[in-house]
């Protein structure tokens, strides 16, 4: 699906089609959570807990890179 990048008074914004919003399950308001995939930027519709489990994720790959480096040998 092709979207256009539009002026949102000083921003820039993504309108999002009608449908593509019923089958995200989202309205107006609703917050979005992007995550980036080898395969480009995935969007979902925001889930608090997925949010806090990818910042602790985020965090110990930060900590423990030489750790899970070995991990992975």
């Amino acid at each position: 699906m092709k979207l256009k990048i539009t002026t949102v008074g000083n921003s820039a914004g993504v309108i999002l089609p009608r449908d593509l919003l019923a089958r995200l399950r989202l309205k107006k308001g609703d917050e979005l959570h992007a995550v980036e995939t080898p395969d480009g930027i995935k969007l979902t519709a925001y889930d608090p807990e997925l949010a806090r489990q990818m910042e602790v994720a985020e965090q110990v790959m930060r900590e423990d890179r030489q750790v899970l480096h070995k991990l992975a040998q």
